[in-house]
Parts: C-alpha cells; structure tokens; sequence
C-alpha cells in the first residue's frame, strides 16, 4: 500500500478569538491573514532579492551545507544551514514560525529556479549558428547535456527568450539571474513549515475540521500582544474521504475570501509497472480530444483489440475555447495600449481620469475572461480523464497509455495541429487521470508519440506507410483525418490507427518501463513495434460492394448540385382552405422537442435546451453519445457510451480464410 497526495480547496467564512471568545467574521478574518501572507510575502521577496546571483545559486545547487553535511529537503532547514537568514522590518513583532515560512516559500522558488537556470546554461554553451533551426549535430550536443525529461517546447521557449536578450544587448547571458529578474512571490502563509507554535490542525467528524492559527490583530505588530490564536472551523468536501490523513494547510485570500489549501494522504493500492495483460491506449486528436482503444496481450506477443474505437469528442468546448482565447486576446491588446497611453500623461491631465476608468474596466475584463478560459480548461479535463478512466475500468484494463507530450513534435499541418492542441488540457487530462488511475490501482505509462500516426498498426512494423485523406470516399485528395493501408487494406480513422499503435507499443515494451524517482512517473523510452488484430472483424462484403469494387466505381456516389439557375416558373403553391388541413411550411410537422408534462409547474412551457437524445445508440451499434448526463458534465461533448465487452480474446479463434496473411491469424 502507498499513498495519494492531494489537494482540496476549502473556504474559512469565520473565526473565533480563543482566549476572549469573540467571533471574528469572514470580512475581518480575511483582513487579518492577508496582514499575515503580507508579512511572510515581504520577508521572502527580501530574501530572494538578496541571494539571486550566481555564486548564491551555486550554493544552494551543490545541496552542501556551510558545516559540510548535506542540505535536507526541507527547504528552509537548508537556507539556514546556508546562514541564509532573514529579518523583519524595524518596528515590526514577527515570530520566528512566520519567519520559518517565509525561508521555505523562498527555497521553493529558488530551487525551482535550478531547473531553469540549467537549461539556460545548455542553450547558451551549445548556441547555434541560425536559432531558428538547428541542425542534427546541434541539437545532439544540446541534448547531451540535458536530461530526458526536458522537452522541445520548452528548449524552444528558452531559446527565444535568449534571443531576444541577445537582440537587446548583443551578447548572450552569462545566467539565468541575466536573463530573468528574481521571481515574485505570492501572497500566501505556507503553514507546513511551522510547528504547534503557529498552527495546529485536526478533524472533527467526517465532514469537519479545525484549524488553529495565530494571527496578526494590526497590519504591523509591534509586540506579542498584537498576535492572538484563532479557531478557524473548515467543512472539508465530499471528495476528502474518512480515512484520509490531514496535512497542514496554506493559507490565502482571494475575493475577499479565507482560502484553505488543505492537502489530504489517502492509502491506495500499487500498480505494477509491468505485467500486465489488458490496456487502454489513447491518442490526443485536434477535436476529438481522446481517441481510444482496449486491448489484450496474448500468448506468443500477440495484441488483439476488441474493435471498437473509443472517442472523447470536445470540439463544442474547443470552439468556446478558441473564441475565449480571441477575446483575450483582443483585450490584452486594448490594456496595453492604454499602459503605453497613461505612461505619457500626467494626472493634471484632464484625459487621465477617463482613460483610468477605461483601463481599470479593461483589465477586470481580462481578467474575468482568463478566469474563465481556466475553469473551462480544468472542467474538460477532469471530464475527459473521468470517462477515459470508466473506459479502462469497464474493460478490466490495468493500464492505461498515452502519448509522451515531451516528444509530441511534428512538422507540416500536423505541426500546426499540434500547436493548437498546446493551448488545450493536455497537461491537465494527463495529471487527472495520473491522479484518478492512482485511486484504482492502475497504472498510467507514456510511449513515444514519434511515428504513431504513419505506420499501419496491422501490417506496419515500420515498414507500411499509411496513406492519409479526408474522407474514406476522398481518397485522392489530400488529408489527414482518415488512414488507409495499401498493404492490407485497412481503412479507419487517424487517430484510432495511432491509438492502436500506442496498445501495441506499450503492451509489447512494458518490461522496459523506467519509473522517475522524484514524479514516480512512469515512461517507455524504447520503442518495441508489433502489429495488432482486431477481434472483431469486418462482415463479408454485399453484392453492391463486390459490384462497385469490380467496376471502380462510388459505392455511394454524392447527389449532384443542384442548378440554382431560374430556367422555369414558380410553381403555384397550395394555400390553406377551409376544406384543406395542409398546414403552413413555416411550422415543423412534429416538435423539435417533447412536449412538456402536464401536471407540473412548468406545463404549458417549452423546455430550454436542445431536444434531449437517445443516451445510448441504436441495438447492434456503436457510436457517440450527445447526452448531458452520460459522465462528461458539458452539453457540447459527445463520448462514447461506457460499457464492458467481457472477455472477447478468451474463447476459441474463429475459422479464417486461408488466403489471409499471417498477421491475422
């Protein structure tokens, strides 16, 4: 058994004054721990400002302390191994607990500043000739002195960033202190590095907590007498269960609000790295945000699939995604027009006021869109890793694959694509279904996306390259969204093409899954290629198929345009008579939506919305689900009905033909 970290944000709408028993409401408890993150903000942005050069990161890099012995995790036990101490303003009564806070937000940010700082230094000791596109040679030498983790992305981002310094100055970095002023720190309490002194926490109850914490009764405490404890009572949500274990908070305000950053230990199960027998591979599409499949190792390194393709369709969200982003957009444009117009004005100027207000307006605005682009962001992709993870449990999966976002680069339109599936959930649905896979035992593996999409995942074995169109009756044109083989005929979506490739790769190469230390994430580095079968296999083609294949013809053929030319007259239409019921073409002959319910309160009413549909395809069909209940939590989402096949590569094999080759059978 192991344990589940998490996170649950509650809120703190009073408190209670110990020793007096006064009850302090929500406005003046929020007043009086922003004076407390204010006064742990100030302490760390002082001692950042202080220790962000060079020899001081060098210091805290080499994790050897000023007696010789190593530096401990904790990051404000380090800083004062490092005789990095700091003090408060003068005039002002802060505790040494507050001061043990403010040490370990200041170590967080610097430590998190190495990872920057290295990569800095690797992109400046390996400079390029044209930084725009490096060579073989180049980007070998770079990659030698970074770790695997690192991805393109982010070398791409650093190496502009350089760019641009080297455009202003003319001369590259010499570090990241150089490049980058100290960070800024928030406005927070961590009250993980304190002790009973400053914060006690404990249950009560299932549902309840209790958290005493000395606060601050003046913006500036001059003596001890200005600090008096706290009991802050805190509902804990339903996703915080009984067994948990309570780990000391964070405090915060936002919106005039107590935030409680409580994180919570719940025991979980191990997930083996290898071993397994049953998975679910997905693949990451433009719309289609997930592109699954389910699939069984079998004796002698065979995958066989069940053949149904499962699909996360979002393109509703992604289209409110993108027009969110526009807004943004559009807005962050307008507020810095207005920054560049008020830095020319002075406030005697009678136009200052007006143009205030305006920025003021805009950058709420902004504001408020940013806000809701991340509720909409963190609301997809928790409902996408919930159903891909019901889909793994529904097929008694206990893995699950997925592509590795570090090594998802491409060239082309699919570049493109891939640059604006960046500014989608991706990271998000990757850490929820780490975190949601994590409560069942199952484990969550990355396999190299490199050549997912371009081989056939029946025939393939890099060799069969698969022929991409738009449409599976457009195959002379030119596309991406549907996959044929010329080899063995296979003709199915893109994306479950790759989603199959992912299976086989993860399945086949599960004995070389290496696991990070540190993240505990878990990642094949090796490709190992196999080809995949599907159970289920396609019926024996019609006497209309057989026909149309024999002639080359369109088994379907598209109705021609009509011709909108005015080449004859309108015809008389029937109008409505006493003896004729024919009723007007303005009104529909049936309801777009079911008739309200008589007998309720909102009889005689049209139902809002869109007319519900069926929650289920049609017998002997499978497919896409438009229902707002069906476990996706958006209107604007179709996903594929969650079910369990059973055991579908457990009974005899089925008679084949002869004339098949040897991979299906």
């Amino acid at each position: 058994m192991s344990r589940l970290t998490a996170t649950a944000t509650c809120t703190a709408h009073g408190a209670i004054v110990e020793v007096a028993g006064q009850v302090v409401p929500q406005a003046l408890l929020a007043q009086r721990v922003a004076w407390l993150a204010g006064l742990a903000r100030d302490l760390t942005a002082r001692l950042i400002a202080a220790r962000w050069t060079a020899a001081d990161l060098d210091a805290l890099a080499s994790g050897v302390g000023l007696d010789g012995r190593a530096l401990p995790a904790k990051g404000w036990v380090a800083l004062r191994r490092l005789a990095w101490g700091v003090t408060p303003a003068s005039g002002q009564h802060v505790c040494d607990r507050v001061a043990r806070c403010a040490q370990e937000q200041a170590a967080r940010l610097l430590r998190l500043a190495q990872h920057r700082r290295a990569l800095v230094a690797a992109i400046v000791a390996t400079w390029p000739q044209h930084p725009g596109k490096r060579t073989d040679a180049e980007w070998q030498a770079l990659r030698a002195l970074l770790s695997d983790r690192v991805s393109a992305a982010e070398i791409r981002n650093r190496t502009r960033q350089i760019r641009a310094y080297l455009d202003r100055h003319h001369v590259l970095p010499a570090d990241l202190t150089d490049l980058e002023e100290a960070p800024a720190s928030a406005t927070q309490i961590v009250l993980a590095a304190a002790d009973r002194q400053l914060a006690t926490l404990e249950r009560v109850g299932e549902l309840g907590a209790r958290l005493r914490v000395k606060l601050p009764l003046v913006a500036c405490p001059a003596s001890g007498r200005d600090w008096a404890w706290h009991v802050l009572p805190i509902a804990l949500p339903p996703t915080v269960p009984a067994e948990a274990t309570l780990c000391t908070p964070t405090l915060r305000v936002a919106k005039g609000r107590v935030r409680v950053d409580l994180p919570f230990q719940s025991p979980i199960g191990f997930a083996p790295a290898a071993g397994h027998v049953i998975g679910c591979g997905f693949d990451w599409g433009l719309n289609t945000l997930l592109t699954g499949t389910v699939g069984r190792l079998m004796a002698k390194g065979r995958v066989v699939s069940d053949g149904r393709p499962l699909a996360y369709d979002a393109s509703g969200v992604s289209a409110k995604l993108h027009r969110l982003r526009a807004e943004r957009e559009h807005l962050a444009a307008k507020k810095t027009h207005q920054e560049r117009l008020l830095v020319g004005m002075t406030v005697a100027d009678t136009r200052f006021a007006a143009l205030s207000t305006a920025h003021e307006a805009i950058r709420a605005e902004h504001e408020r869109v940013c806000a809701k682009i991340r509720h909409v962001n963190k609301t997809l992709a928790w409902s996408a890793a919930r159903w891909a993870l019901d889909q793994a449990l529904a097929s008694g999966a206990t893995v699950i694959y997925l592509e590795d976002l570090a090594t998802l680069e491409a060239r082309g339109r699919r570049g493109r694509a891939n640059a604006r599936l960046s500014g989608q959930v991706r990271g998000q649905v990757v850490a929820a279904i780490r975190h949601l896979a994590a409560k069942h035992a199952i484990a969550v593996v990355t396999v190299p996306a490199r050549g997912t999409s371009k081989y056939c995942p029946r025939c393939g074995q890099g060799t069969s390259t698969l022929t991409h169109c738009p449409a599976p009756d457009r195959r002379t044109e030119r596309g991406w969204a549907w996959a044929s083989c010329p080899a063995c005929g296979l003709s199915c979506n893109r994306d479950w093409a790759a989603a199959e490739r992912i299976l086989a790769r993860g399945l086949l190469g599960q004995q070389a899954t290496r696991t990070d230390r540190a993240t505990g994430v878990r990642t094949i580095l090796a490709v190992v290629e196999g080809n995949l079968a599907r159970a289920r296999r396609p019926r024996k083609a019609t006497r209309a198929a057989r026909r149309a294949r024999r002639t080359r013809t369109d088994l379907h053929p598209r109705l021609a345009a009509r011709d909108r030319s005015k080449n004859r007259p309108t015809p008389k239409r029937p109008t409505r008579t006493a003896n004729n019921s024919m009723t007007s073409s303005r009104v529909p002959d049936r309801r777009t939506v079911p008739a309200p319910v008589p007998g309720t309160s909102r009889a005689g009413q049209r139902p809002a919305g869109q007319a519900p549909q069926a929650t289920r395809p049609p017998a002997g069909r499978t497919g896409l689900v438009r229902d707002p209940q069906h476990r996706t939590g958006f209107h604007r989402v179709a996903a594929t009905p969650v079910l369990s096949l059973g055991h579908y590569a457990d009974g005899p094999p089925r008679p084949r033909p002869t004339d098949l080759p040897e991979i299906f059978r």
